[in-house]
């Protein structure tokens, strides 16, 4: 297992990229808990604010706003500095978005932690657009899939502890005024940009190899390349990749919701844990997944795994107890390796135009930010679970892309 592992991160003369790719697989761990955090306080704000659920994914739409908007500038940005350089700024800026929440504690506003969280998904973008390529290209080319999805793991495992943190010291702060619980959201982002810190300090210090995309690529000389947009296997992804995380995003979002309100027993923070389960089950998921690539193509694994998220909708909408929840479940194991490899199948081909496709991939996350609100909107005019019919539709649309859309054509047209 070990050998087979390293043999995914060796180049084709065998020169070992072990350092840089476990120094960029961390990065996959911070925006994982960035992210996970986000779900905790989705449900924390409906009970200390008052508001709606719909306004309460705003806070989702801060953060994939962000990405949105910092998309095209990440990519120009790697294209003229590096992935290296690229990282570093997005770990600065991350790291000043956590460490904003300790003034926010006193301006106690919504829309001030709106802007640490805009703020952080700033830095978020960077990471995403230079680190999802970078694992692409840190070994042999058709191992790409199973190395992204390696690393996505750790993403998984940041996704997985996050919850267990904010629903310790954000849910589980019950004492106290309102004004105290908010004040409870300033020591899990302290400890996280503190931790942000020490990895930029660690890129900082750290030769990284700076790969050409272009090497391996033969041309006769005339042919002219296309440009990434006009590949349709890189337009379908970009799709595919808003419609999923459009999904991801508002099941995690409402997932504290749905289960307080299908098991009344069940507390805001005992759901919390639960939620972290959810998301062992994902972690556990990306890490088989990129085990059983070596015999099932990744195209066809997301075909299968979108159709039976599917049904694992239908089973939530339905609102059945125990089974919906078990259904929500198999839904997070499924999910687990949709982004890394609807990104890998993306930018298959694309070569030097690599770093700026991958940002319109990163862009794409933009679905995250609609999503929760036209869930929460649904879910006041009507209930929990029929918000829920929107993911379902989502992972329609995925599944068409792993049976069709994934196809690429010829990198050249004349």
């Amino acid at each position: 297992m070990v050998k087979k592992a390293i043999s995914l991160i060796r180049s084709e003369d065998g020169k070992s990229y072990l350092i840089p790719f476990i120094l960029v697989t961390s990065l996959f761990f911070l925006w994982g808990f960035a992210h996970s955090l986000l779900d905790v306080l989705n449900k924390h704000f409906q009970d200390i604010l008052g508001i709606t659920k719909a306004t309460s994914g705003w806070i989702q739409a801060a953060l994939y706003g962000g990405y949105f908007l910092m998309g095209i500038p990440a990519g120009l940005f790697m294209k003229k500095f590096g992935y290296r350089k690229g990282i570093i700024f997005g770990l600065l800026l991350y790291a000043f978005g956590a460490f904003m929440f300790f003034p926010a504690t006193y301006v106690q506003t919504f829309n001030f932690t709106l802007l640490c969280l805009f703020i952080i998904a700033c830095g978020l973008t960077c990471l995403e657009t230079a680190a999802n390529p970078y694992t692409t290209v840190l070994g042999p080319k058709h191992s790409a899939a199973q190395r992204i999805n390696l690393s996505q793991s750790f993403n998984g495992l940041g996704w997985m502890i996050g919850p267990t943190v904010g629903g310790l010291l954000i849910l589980g702060n019950t004492t106290g005024s309102g004004e105290n619980k908010f004040s409870s959201m300033a020591l899990p982002y302290m400890i996280v940009g503190s931790f942000v810190l020490l990895v930029a300090f660690l890129f900082i210090i750290t030769k990284l190899p700076e790969i050409n995309e272009e090497e391996g690529e033969h041309r006769v000389a005339g042919e002219i390349v296309k440009p990434f947009w006009k590949h349709r296997h890189f337009r379908f992804a970009v799709i595919a990749q808003f419609f999923y995380v459009a999904a991801q995003t508002g099941i995690n979002s409402f997932f504290i919701n749905y289960v307080t309100e299908t098991m009344p027993d069940f507390t805001s923070e005992k759901a919390a844990y639960l939620l972290s389960l959810g998301f062992l089950f994902f972690w556990f998921g990306r890490i088989s997944g990129s085990i059983v690539m070596k015999w099932i193509k990744p195209n066809r694994m997301i075909a299968v795994y979108a159709l039976v998220n599917i049904v694992a909708m239908a089973l939530v909408v339905a609102n059945l107890g125990w089974i919906s929840i078990i259904a929500l479940f198999i839904t997070y194991f499924c999910m687990s390796i949709m982004f890394p490899t609807i990104f890998a199948l993306g930018i298959k081909g694309l070569g030097a135009q690599t770093k700026q496709a991958s940002s319109y991939l990163v862009m794409a996350i933009v679905g995250g930010a609609i999503c929760p609100v036209f869930m929460g909107y649904i879910a006041d005019v009507s209930s929990m679970q029929i918000g829920f019919i929107v993911p379902l539709s989502c992972f329609i649309i995925i599944f068409f892309f792993g049976s069709y859309g994934y196809k690429t054509k010829h990198n050249v047209i004349a």
